[in-house]
Parts: C-alpha cells; sequence; structure tokens
C-alpha cells in the first residue's frame, strides 16, 4: 500500500469522526431539554390525617390447637414433600435422611445407622423429637440447627406443619 491510499483511508477516518461529532451537536440543539433545579419527581401527597385504619394485630395461634384439629391424610400429602430424602415404613432405609418411622419422641439424631451432621448431633444430645421440636425444625431447619446437612427451606403454613406431626404421629403409634 503507498501513501496515497494510506492518506485515503486515514482521511476517510478523520471525515468519518467530524460527521460524528457534527452529528450529536445538531441533534444537541434541536432536541435539548431543559433540566429541572432538582432531580427527580415531586410527589404530592395529601395529608392523610387521622383517617387512617388501625391495624389489626394477627392473632396467633396456639401450635397445640392446631395439632389437635389436624388431619393426619392432609399431612401424609404434605410428607410427599419429604419422600425424596426420607421414607416412613417401619424398617424403611435411610435416604439422604433418616427414616422417619417412629420418629415423634425418638432420641434426636438416634438412627445408628445414619451418619448425622456434628450440629445435629450436639443440637440432639438429651433431647427427643416432641411435637414443640418438630414444629420448629419443621418451620425453617436451618434456624433452629444451624449447620444442619437438611437442604429443605421448611414449611411456611402452621396448618401444613401440624398435618404432617399428626401424621408422624400415627407412624409412632
Amino acid at each position: 500500500m503507498n501513501f496515497f491510499e494510506l492518506n485515503k483511508a486515514f482521511g476517510a477516518l478523520l471525515m468519518a469522526l467530524i460527521f460524528i461529532m457534527v452529528s450529536g451537536m445538531v441533534t444537541g440543539f434541536i432536541f435539548s431539554a431543559d433540566e429541572p433545579e432538582t432531580p427527580g419527581y415531586e410527589i404530592e401527597v395529601a395529608d392523610a390525617g387521622d383517617t387512617a385504619a388501625p391495624v389489626e394485630e394477627v392473632e396467633k395461634v396456639d401450635f397445640s390447637v392446631l395439632l389437635a384439629d389436624a388431619d393426619p391424610s392432609k399431612g401424609e400429602r404434605v410428607a410427599k414433600k419429604c419422600a425424596a430424602c426420607h421414607t416412613f415404613e417401619a424398617g424403611g432405609a435411610n435416604k439422604t435422611g433418616p427414616h422417619l418411622h417412629d420418629v415423634v419422641g425418638r432420641d434426636i439424631a438416634s438412627v445408628t445407622d445414619f451418619n448425622y451432621s456434628d450440629a445435629m448431633k450436639s443440637f440432639g444430645e438429651g433431647k427427643t423429637w416432641d411435637t414443640e421440636t418438630l414444629n420448629a425444625f419443621l418451620t425453617k431447619p436451618r434456624d433452629l440447627v444451624d449447620g444442619t446437612k437438611m437442604a429443605f427451606a421448611g414449611l411456611r403454613k402452621d396448618g401444613d406443619r401440624a398435618d404432617l406431626i399428626k401424621y408422624l404421629q400415627t407412624l409412632s403409634e
């Protein structure tokens, strides 16, 4: 490539850059926007005064009442969420989690052929799976036993937990 060809290429590049700059200036002149004194939108809110309705407090339901009214057949349906990691039959094998047959009233972390996390072992020292402990654990397992291997997020609904625990009680009779 000779000097003349190089000069033409450089000139074309320079003209393109000048065209882009001039286009930007012209469009900025044509489509100019006035900037506000303060950025953002001002939201006008009418003074509500004391017309707001009082906030009702959510009544805390006693879990023992829910458990007394719980339906084990509904609990069996809720237990299907657990079936991926647990078995429910008597003498059932351990999966990712220990078998849950006869869990209500059983010592925590006591299934001999299951490898519990250290957190679960230390949490379970001298404790049994009673209804209150099961309720707390099933609400959000990692909140009760920080470091548990159980990856389940928990059951948010009180009724679902009560039904599940009632179903587990039928397996422990």
